[in-house]
């Protein structure tokens, strides 16, 4: 029942003070005062780690017996072996004291004695951790498949029970005039940029809005461009992403009542990033990754550029393919631009209602959906072979983005690259580019430059943009997020660690 640790002095790790100093600088860190026999004595805890019906039916009844027998003198072996919780630690340990109240113990410490805290377990890791519900929209073959939920208690317990660190820290505030709504901006004290979280704290701050029903609304409200159609920060229901943009450095911000965490500062490439690529060995994830970023390529220029040359360049055409091409356009009483539009319209209305649908009636209707009228169309003579396999092959290459986000957005593009090659032809798709790389060029996240590392050029943050390096690459945050604290590990302590097991 009982564990006595070694008396060990706290300032060799930190003091006492200084920890739960740290820990109240988190807004689910809550402290209670109570005086009993004349010794007043603190009781701290985080409460998105314990389990609540423990405090209130078992813990905190057996303090208020205590409290209110005033003549009875506190004798603290008496006071452990009465209380009605088995796992109890007695430490003067400053490091195990802050390991285990991130890890869900209550911290009881008694002020003017010499005696050692108390550390008694309440955790609710393990219910919080059943609560949650597997992802829905970003899917890994491989690795964890734990995602947010709609309460903000459970997610703050799953980030926690993830990250048992002290550095994690929260702030909450209120947002919605009606709705009431609370917010939680989550960061690493000590490594994250204080100018991100304090741009953070002024934007949401800022915001004078009834209603806040989900962290989508909160994008909306505090991105830097509202007149883009490119999403400036990332939004994430998986676990282990956000978990991983927080080491980083970047700040997140949780919604009660939304399964999304927003992340930022981000970039164009963090939208193209997948958490499977860091489960696999990284030459297979560099490998999925580069034919990711092909993939998204193809999506947005292969229908305007069939347009451009059908319409405007045939002398490119190379002449086994000119005459098959001509064939199966022989009979479409349309220009290519109609024809272009009609499929590319009803690939979205089957994806579109696809969605709208209860998932086994969505599936079968953009198979059999796409089958069908693809082949009426063909027959109809309303497009050709050739186009139809475009779309198709352009349709499924835009599902290889991981963020649905950053999907609807590539959906869009290509309808205007389509519109100005129709007019100008590959002149046009070359304009249309060019005004896409300056509207990104000037786009930013919380002020951070949105074509990081490529504009402004950082040749040090390459390694994990195209390619996804190896793991004993991959120590140092993101230059651009500016961190207090650069290095996640030192390659150095790590070669020493492993010559001297060798030695050994």
């Amino acid at each position: 029942m009982f564990k006595k640790k070694n008396n060990q002095s706290p300032t060799e790790y930190q003091t006492l003070a200084e920890i739960v100093k740290r820990a109240k600088k988190s807004s689910d860190f809550k402290e209670i005062k109570k005086n009993i026999s004349g010794i007043q004595i603190f009781i701290l805890y985080f409460t998105t780690l314990i389990d609540h019906k423990t405090m209130e039916r078992v813990f905190l009844p057996y303090i208020n017996e205590y409290e209110k027998n005033k003549d009875q003198t506190l004798d603290i072996q008496q006071f452990i072996n009465k209380l009605p919780l088995e796992d109890v630690i007695r430490t003067l340990d400053a490091k195990e004291i802050e390991e285990k109240i991130h890890q869900g113990y209550v911290l009881i410490k008694f002020e003017n004695t010499s005696e050692d805290c108390l550390l008694v377990n309440a955790n609710n890791l393990s219910k919080g951790i059943r609560e949650s519900n597997e992802t829905e929209n970003e899917f890994n073959v491989i690795g964890p498949k734990i995602g947010f939920v709609e309460s903000l208690d459970t997610n703050i317990l799953l980030l926690r029970s993830k990250l048992k660190s002290p550095l994690l820290t929260t702030e909450e505030i209120v947002l919605g005039t009606l709705s009431k709504t609370r917010v939680t901006i989550v960061y690493l004290d000590g490594i994250t940029n204080e100018e991100h979280i304090e741009s953070v704290k002024k934007r949401l701050s800022e915001i004078d809005f009834d209603i806040i029903w989900d962290t989508s609304a909160l994008i909306q409200l505090i991105k830097d461009n509202s007149h883009t159609p490119f999403p400036l920060y990332f939004s994430s229901e998986r676990l282990d992403r956000i978990s991983y943009t927080i080491t980083s450095g970047q700040v997140v911000i949780f919604s009660d009542g939304s399964p999304y965490a927003i992340s930022g500062p981000s970039t164009i490439f963090d939208f193209f990033l997948s958490s499977e690529d860091y489960y696999y060995n990284w030459i297979i994830g560099s490998f999925f990754r580069f034919t990711r970023i092909l993939a998204i390529i193809f999506s947005i220029f292969s229908s305007s550029i069939y347009v451009a040359v059908v319409t405007f360049h045939y002398e490119v055409i190379p002449a086994d393919l000119l005459g098959p091409l001509i064939e199966s356009r022989a009979n479409v009483p349309f220009p290519p631009l109609l024809e272009v539009l009609f499929l590319e319209m009803t690939i979205e209305l089957l994806r579109e209602a696809g969605a709208r649908l209860p998932t086994k009636v969505g599936q079968t209707l953009g198979i059999v959906g796409g089958i069908v009228i693809g082949q009426a169309a063909v027959a109809a003579a309303l497009t050709s072979n050739i186009l139809l396999i475009i779309v198709a092959l352009s349709a499924l290459a835009s599902f290889t983005t991981p963020t649905t986000v950053m999907s609807n957005t590539i959906r869009i593009l290509r309808f205007p690259f389509i519109i100005l090659s129709s007019l100008l032809g590959g002149l046009g798709i070359m304009i249309g580019f060019a005004a896409l790389l300056c509207h990104l060029f000037n786009l930013k996240s919380f002020d951070t430059p949105y074509m990081v590392p490529f504009y402004p050029f950082r040749h040090n943050n390459l390694t994990d943009s195209i390619i996804r390096p190896p793991y004993n690459k991959l120590n140092k945050r993101p230059d651009y997020l500016r961190p207090k604290d650069k290095m996640k590990y030192s390659p150095k302590e790590r070669n020493k660690k492993k010559d001297d097991i060798n030695d050994e």
